[in-house]
């Protein structure tokens, strides 16, 4: 609950913010699609290492955060299809969108956030995942 709530407050202040600046949705797409691929080659330590810290804290090994993914989120795990939609950016986090065609054919979007960490890299702090057509 905590997080849905944190995660709403994330969207409502991306929501009114100024379109997306291209070399931050840029390095945000690149760490998403980086974490794609890794899923795609069962890879948990470089998947792993695109999460943030919040989602390490909860996830404490590379393992137990690859199987969240599986059970969780099987349309981020594997997929036929993931394109990126809008984007935003607002005080060092970005809030992006990506549409999903699952293994089966079904519709699925994702709207992933990222932080941005002291050591300038972007981490992503979260995927809410919905299939296409449901409301919020």
């Amino acid at each position: 609950m905590r997080a849905a709530v944190l995660l709403l407050g994330i969207l409502l202040g991306l929501a009114t913010s100024a379109p997306a600046r291209a070399d931050e949705v840029a390095a945000a797409q690149g760490v998403i699609r980086a974490q794609a691929q890794a899923f795609g080659r069962d890879d948990a330590a470089a998947a792993y290492s695109h999460a943030a810290p919040e989602i390490r804290q909860l996830f404490p090994q590379p393992d137990i955060f690859m199987q969240m993914v599986r059970q969780g989120y099987p349309p981020v795990y594997r997929h036929r299809s993931f394109e990126f939609g809008e984007a935003r950016v607002a005080n060092g986090r970005v809030a992006q969108r990506v549409h999903i065609i699952d293994d089966n054919g079904e519709a699925w979007e994702a709207l992933y956030t990222l932080e941005q960490q002291p050591d300038g890299s972007l981490k992503i702090t979260g995927c809410s995942l919905l299939k296409a057509g449901q409301a919020v």
